[in-house]
């Protein structure tokens, strides 16, 4: 396994497994059971979830020496503000049966930000999360926060796929010492990904799936993925990407594919804004 270096100094898995949209207990801990037998080491959770539990109970009884683990999850909107931020940080940590935490990130860039954040740099210190960071951040939301602060994001985990590459954005996050992750690598199945020509084209061409496609573009361009499936052959199938490389003409075919436009949600429309931050999760 490939691992990125944040600027923590910590090591991180180019590729792990994503819980989002697993919500049922068993069926949650019984798939980071599975992904950890395959062979991912980082998991992504997330207080907005309602999976850290079942994500906890997994960990605990695959046997795996935690310092072999990296674990991250994240803090909601309503959680924001310093002290809540520390309740919820506490919160989290419980439910996941855990001394620490490898990443905490904010999960969207709204509320009390800068509170929250000064709670997440005190964390830090203490030793609490080996690195934090933060999801959903436009560069200049990312600019402001990292101005005005002393420790800088250590990653920025947002939505990247090949209709929404993030070519600028990974190039502003490279330039302030950022690491890029994505979520929704295979874009939730929108635009019909796993049919599209290209992709398949490219699949047929190296004997691997459109999802291994993917994956594999990815990490060529040094992006941390966290690709989700309750499907375990699924799981070994995306964990098969190291003994292969796209050419570089298949990652420019890749690149005519972006449409430089989310294919969720704008982050910036105030609708969604008012929409999120009024999503208050059960503690």
């Amino acid at each position: 396994m490939k691992n990125m270096i944040l600027n923590t100094g910590a090591p991180i898995p180019i590729l792990g497994f994503g819980v989002f949209q697993i919500p049922e207990a068993a069926e949650c801990e019984r798939c980071v059971l599975d992904a950890l037998d395959v062979g991912y080491r980082l998991i992504d959770t997330a207080s907005a979830y309602m999976n850290e539990e079942a994500v906890g109970k997994a960990i605990q009884k695959s046997n795996i020496p935690r310092k072999d683990l990296f674990i991250t999850t994240k803090l909601w909107i309503q959680s924001d503000g310093y002290e809540g931020t520390k309740k919820a940080f506490e919160r989290s940590l419980n439910r996941l049966q855990l001394d620490y935490l490898d990443l905490y990130l904010m999960h969207q860039p709204y509320g009390d930000v800068f509170g929250a954040w000064r709670a997440m740099e005190e964390l830090y210190k203490q030793r609490k999360i080996r690195s934090i960071g933060v999801a959903n951040f436009q560069a200049d939301r990312l600019m402001d926060l990292k101005i005005h602060n002393e420790v800088v994001p250590a990653i920025n985990q947002i939505e990247t796929h090949p209709f929404h590459q993030q070519i600028e954005t990974q190039k502003f996050l490279i330039e302030n010492n950022v690491q890029i992750q994505s979520w929704g690598p295979f874009a939730e199945g929108k635009n019909n990904i796993f049919t599209n020509e290209s992709l398949v084209g490219i699949g047929k061409n190296q004997g691997k799936s459109v999802a291994q496609v993917i994956l594999r573009w990815l990490v060529q361009r040094e992006i941390i993925a966290i690709p989700k499936t309750v499907n375990k052959e699924r799981m070994k199938e995306n964990f098969q990407i190291f003994d292969f490389e796209l050419s570089p003409l298949e990652m420019n075919s890749i690149l005519e594919l972006d449409q430089k436009v989310s294919s969720f949600f704008d982050h910036r429309d105030p609708a969604m804004v008012k929409w999120l931050g009024e999503r208050k999760l059960e503690v």
